[in-house]
């Protein structure tokens, strides 16, 4: 659980509306359903528009991401092929097939598949740099999704705004309603800028950084596997590889 993607949503949430009573708003009049519905629903949309469904898909099954932080632990990455590679010296490649079979992860597995089967050390960083590369563009392109959700919101929130301004002017024979009602139809651009700056924006950033993270992981795998491959000394190769964590 990320503490601190929670810890900054109430913050953000919170100075809004504490901010709001301190300027002598009302906090009810900032809970406008019918605002909530058009932000939200047209940014969906909007970005449906523009998203194919494969990628609309991993964008919000990477959105848990913000929450529940995948592990990216580089250190026990440099650990474990270390010990991978001395393993490697004393009982040759073949030592390593069991290790491919206990990993979870398909890029490990597969790049120590590659290891085992005896391919040239090129040969496995071109295939798995090829698999680096489609994966970075592929959750790049999702949290990209969020970004443009980003853009999309506040635009809505002033259409959302317009509408309630017409509703309005359908009323001017009630000139005492006229105050509250504009009140009402500008909640829709709260949302709309608040939704994008306080949620979308920071979520879209986040998953960004996490997806590079994700991708030196894989440049150390990739690494270490290929120093393997070309017999590297192990103490060697830790050294080298020291070099990502700092």
């Amino acid at each position: 659980m990320d503490i601190l993607s929670i810890i900054g949503i109430v913050l953000a949430v919170s100075a809004v509306m504490v901010g709001n009573i301190l300027g002598g708003g009302n906090t009810s009049q900032l809970f406008q359903l019918t605002a909530f519905l058009i932000v939200t629903g047209g940014t969906m949309g909007a970005v449906m528009i523009q998203t194919s469904l494969p990628v609309f898909v991993r964008a919000m099954s990477m959105a848990r991401w913000v929450f529940l932080t995948p592990s990216f632990d580089l250190d026990a990455t440099v650990d474990k092929l270390v010990t991978w590679s001395q393993m490697s010296r004393r009982e040759g490649l073949l030592a390593l097939e069991n290790a491919s079979d206990e990993e979870n992860e398909l890029f490990t597995r597969k790049a120590l598949q590659l290891l085992v089967d005896g391919n040239e050390p090129e040969t496995i960083r071109q295939v798995m740099e090829t698999e680096i590369g489609i994966m970075e563009h592929s959750e790049l392109q999702a949290a990209r999704v969020f970004e443009s959700m980003g853009g999309y919101s506040p635009t809505i929130g002033i259409i959302g705004a317009v509408l309630g301004l017409i509703h309005v002017m359908n009323h001017l024979e009630d000139p005492s309603q006229l105050g509250q009602g504009i009140a009402t139809a500008f909640v829709a651009t709260i949302y709309g800028v608040g939704l994008a700056n306080l949620i979308l924006l920071p979520m879209a950033g986040k998953l960004k950084a996490l997806v590079h993270k994700k991708v030196i992981q894989y440049e150390i795998l990739l690494e270490g596997i290929v120093s393997i491959a070309d017999g590297e000394n192990p103490r060697n190769l830790e050294s080298k590889l020291q070099s990502y964590l700092r």
